[in-house]
């Protein structure tokens, strides 16, 4: 697990813009069952999350559709909600950062970390803004 205090802006670059963090499975459960879209960021200290998917989900949002529900969960942190929210990505195998787009509880776009390690944020950001043009 990493210290409080060195995750806390990793968490904020994702909740000043919106984001829910989730920590338990409970938590997790209940942002999947909502009604309409929830984009899942599975959140991370790397180098790749603070350069790439970080930045990519924000510049996402500037789209004129966009997901109705935005959750953070943090691998290595949320342990328990970061393994429940993986499980609702299954067939995917477990990576981070990642980013998931759900329709009223169906997987229906997937980024995992290959598709943000040493991609521009901005290419992240157009694969996402595809995703919600279709499916929000």
């Amino acid at each position: 697990m990493y210290p409080p205090e060195l995750v806390k802006p990793m968490r904020e670059d994702l909740t000043s813009v919106g984001f829910q963090e989730l920590h338990t499975e409970a938590d997790v459960d209940a942002a999947i069952a909502k009604e309409g879209t929830t984009l899942v960021v599975v959140n991370s200290v790397c180098g790749c999350a603070a350069a790439n998917a970080r930045p990519g989900a924000r510049i996402s949002l500037q789209n004129a559709k966009t997901p109705a529900n935005l959750v953070t969960v943090f691998a290595g942190v949320d342990r328990e909600a970061t393994d429940k929210a993986r499980s609702y990505m299954i067939p995917f195998p477990p990576s981070s950062p990642s980013m998931a787009l759900f329709k009223d509880g169906e997987l229906v776009h997937m980024l995992e970390r290959h598709h943000i390690e040493g991609r521009p944020a901005e290419m992240i950001a157009e694969n996402l803004i595809e995703a919600y043009n279709e499916h929000c």
